[in-house]
């Protein structure tokens, strides 16, 4: 029998009957969910539906069919073979095998309906349905239909020392052929024949006759191979279990016997960290860990064709650890008592730390269930107060008991984001910023005393998982993610921050070994997943903080990895292609950094070479106006001698195209016309907004408060127009007063080149858009805009100084 898959459990009938047509039941007692094997031996669920039994002309007899009861389609088309051996298990598993390596299960929702089609299946083969198992009785050997079909079943010789031999080769004989194996299993099930083995055993230790013991290893692990559940049951129960690992010890391939039952009996120790007062619970906790230990350690590895005998197996440690967490769960005393001495200060370290590994294993236990049942099991726990909890242990100095704590927050954040990000929330009210949740999570990974930061690394992930607005719940207003992102940037982005902002005070990194880097590079990773997934809340703390200029010191580290991580920060920015960044870049002059860095690399042909050229490529190719004026007049004379690729000269013509345009308005009149009147009009109201929000001082603004553009329509043309010719002619004065020019910049050359910047402060000014394009100069940081009537040279309004770069 293949793996057994896992049970369907109680799932509330849907509203609505699917109706009759189709041969689907409008019933739960016919609900099942279709399962088929995979290449790994697990099982693949194929969907939802109902079952029903009827003769199919095509297939010329008695099928089952499932039809789904999302859509009707067909999930299931399976003729009942007369010859096919179905199993079922657990009151609610049909099992049985299509073809050679295609296994398949239906997993019924009610026993009832399970027993109709198990009804339907014994009455097609001729078999009693109270049977377990149908029988295959055809392409047997000639040796198998004298030894089988001359009798009802399989005689086993009687259990003594001088026929163990006998015994061993009529279980391997028997394991080859499906219908002698069940036959042995019934005969063993009958004869009570597996308890008078292990009397049999006592007796050949007590001579210590070792080859009766070989013999004993071979006949119980060929018992095992049976696969069956009833067998097992009587193995593992507390009178047989220690004899069946006593057996298994003698492997006749080992020179030496294995000590397994010394090491269950005195290394192994059952600690009870609350008192458990259910001994039913108690035994079978103690069955889980023998029998799991049975699979891992005593047994061997079992070859390709055994493996698929061992499934009931694994089905049993499956079933026992479902059933323990249940009858946990259901205790409340014992959680009550679990989680009062877990946040109760008394509490000596020792005991906390059992504890939380007792909980840790508890949810890794719990990760077995089905998504229902691991629903409930979740709600329970966040119910006794574990996220409480969890804040008390984080706080607390023991490291083992802070690490199991944040696997058990692993766990949580896994399964439910939003309950976690609720709670966190609702806690902010009360409680100060630093003892948050989120913030003792962020303290853990910067603190982290791994030097891989193999903790940090873990924990990163999960502040993106909770950042992250693909998993918060899509409701009509949106209020998860508004919410939380409004409390993580004000109650936790400076905690995250913190290292950043404290390592790049100056031009270069203050601290640069390999564990500061290698946090300093997490955090730039979670801060890119931020600029592409959070818009408007990482737009304001970037530029109010003016965070990409503290990042880009880092392209100074010596640690490459570094540098590239602060260098694909940019990028990611200017992939956005917004023009609140490009204002912002040029503003604070931010290509400078990077133009260091790709002089400072010379010749080398790198990672670092290749990405910086990319991101220059994307502004050439992407066309990004304002950015490539910005990058042409201040830093073409340190890049103009790159030729080995035409990135640059690229960027130089398309600089002198716009001036081209922005010279001869006419040239392009006619399409400047179309676009103003197709494109234009709505994205240039926009675009004057975003200047005026940015042309507000940043001292005026407060953290994240959003700026509004006061709208005046009412001023005529010649109130508009007199600021700009006055601005024209300053920008005019201003031009002729910087003539300073940059020598050229050897790239061949080892020496490393010092920058000295040249400043000449200009006029802000602020203009007040019409909604006509007509009377509009050209938009900030793009002159010369096809139909725009800006003058040759003209600059972004927004940009309060020019800057030059001259080489000592």
């Amino acid at each position: 029998a293949p793996d057994q898959p896992p049970a369907l459990p109680a799932i509330a009938s849907q509203s609505g009957g699917c109706g009759v047509a189709g041969g689907r039941m409008t019933d739960t007692r016919r609900r099942v969910k279709v399962y088929t094997l995979n290449e790994d031996r697990q099982w693949d669920d194929r969907g939802t539906g109902h079952v029903s039994s009827c003769y199919v002309e095509r297939l010329k007899g008695m099928s089952l069919l499932v039809r789904a009861e999302s859509d009707g389609s067909l999930l299931l088309e399976s003729k009942i073979n007369p010859n096919t051996a179905y199993q079922k298990q657990q009151d609610t598993l049909i099992v049985w095998s299509e073809a050679e390596n295609y296994d398949l299960a239906l997993s019924f929702q009610e026993k009832a309906g399970c027993d109709e089609i198990w009804e339907k299946i014994c009455q097609v083969q001729g078999k009693d349905p109270s049977v377990d198992i149908t029988q295959d009785l055809v392409d047997e050997s000639e040796e198998e239909r004298f030894d089988d079909m001359s009798s009802p079943g399989l005689e086993l010789p009687s259990c003594e020392l001088s026929r163990l031999e006998e015994i061993a080769e009529l279980v391997a004989s028997s394991l080859p052929s499906p219908l002698r194996r069940e036959k042995l299993a019934l005969a063993l099930e009958n004869e009570g024949y597996i308890k008078k083995l292990l009397e049999i055993f006592h007796v050949c230790e007590d001579l210590e006759n070792i080859e009766g013991l070989h013999h004993l290893y071979e006949i119980i692990k060929g018992i095992f191979l049976l696969n069956r559940t009833a067998l097992f049951e009587v193995m593992f129960s507390e009178e047989c279990i220690m004899d069946v690992i006593g057996c298994l010890e003698y492997d006749p391939s080992l020179s030496q016997s294995r000590k397994h039952r010394e090491f269950l009996t005195k290394t192994a120790k059952f600690k009870e960290v609350i008192p458990i007062s259910d001994p039913e619970l108690k035994q079978k906790i103690h069955q889980t860990y023998r029998v799991q230990y049975i699979q891992d350690m005593v047994l061997p590895t079992p070859s390709v064709f055994e493996e698929n005998m061992l499934s009931t197996l694994h089905s049993f440690i499956f079933f026992n650890k479902v059933e323990i967490v249940g009858m946990l769960q259901e205790d409340e005393k014992f959680l009550t008592d679990l989680f009062a001495q877990l946040t109760d200060e008394a509490t000596d370290e020792e005991k906390r730390q059992e504890l939380v590994n007792f909980l840790k294993e508890f949810c890794a236990f719990s990760q077995t269930l089905q998504p229902q049942n691991r629903d409930a099991f979740f709600k329970t726990l966040s119910n006794m107060g574990i996220l409480p909890a969890l804040e008390v242990i984080l706080g607390m100095d023991d490291a083992q008991v802070r690490s199991a704590a944040t696997d058990i927050f692993s766990y949580l954040v896994e399964y439910n984001p939003s309950m976690v990000r609720e709670f966190v929330m609702q806690e902010a009210q009360q409680n100060d910023d630093d003892i948050l949740l989120i913030n003792l999570i962020i303290e853990h990974m910067i603190c982290d005393t791994d030097p891989e930061l193999g903790g940090a690394v873990l924990l990163m992930g999960l502040l993106r998982t909770l950042v992250d607005p693909e998993n918060m719940l899509a409701t009509a207003n949106k209020t998860e993610k508004t919410e939380f992102l409004g409390f993580f940037y004000k109650h936790c982005m400076h905690v995250l921050t913190a290292p950043l902002l404290a390592n790049t005070t100056e031009d270069k990194p203050s601290k640069d070994d390999f564990q500061t880097a290698q946090l300093l590079a997490l955090i730039l990773e979670l801060l890119t997943f931020c600029v592409e997934h959070h818009t408007y809340h990482i737009k304001n703390y970037i530029i109010n903080k003016d965070i990409l200029r503290r990042v880009l010191v880092l392209m100074a580290s010596k640690h490459a990895f570094l540098a590239l991580c602060a260098l694909r920060f940019k990028r990611k920015i200017i992939g956005l292609k917004d023009e609140f960044y490009n204002r912002y870049i040029m503003k604070s002059f931010l290509f400078e950094p990077v133009v260091k860095a790709f002089l400072n690399n010379g010749s080398r042909y790198n990672l670092m070479n290749s990405a910086i050229i990319e991101m220059f490529e994307f502004i050439r190719v992407e066309d990004i106006k304002s950015l490539t004026a910005h990058v042409i007049e201040n830093y073409w004379k340190a890049l103009e001698d790159v030729d080995y690729v035409q990135t640059f000269k690229g960027l130089k013509l398309r600089f002198e195209q716009q001036r081209e345009r922005q010279d001869n308005p006419k040239l392009d009149s006619m399409r400047s016309i179309l676009r103003n009147h197709r494109y234009r009009r709505d994205a240039r109201t926009l675009e004057d907004e975003e200047e005026m929000w940015f042309n507000t001082d940043e001292d005026d603004m407060e953290d994240g408060e959003a700026v509004v553009p006061p709208s005046d329509k009412t001023k005529n043309d010649e109130d508009i127009m007199d600021p700009i010719s006055k601005f024209m002619e300053r920008k005019k004065l201003k031009e002729s007063e910087e003539k300073e020019v940059l020598l050229k910049t050897n790239l061949s050359g080892r020496q490393s080149p010092s920058f000295k910047l040249s400043f000449s402060s200009g006029t802000k000014s602020n203009l007040t858009s019409q909604s006509s394009a007509s009377n509009l100069p050209g938009s900030p940081g793009s002159p010369g805009s096809p139909g725009s009537p800006g003058s040759p040279g003209s600059v972004s309004k927004s940009t309060s100084q020019m800057a030059a770069i001259t080489t000592k």
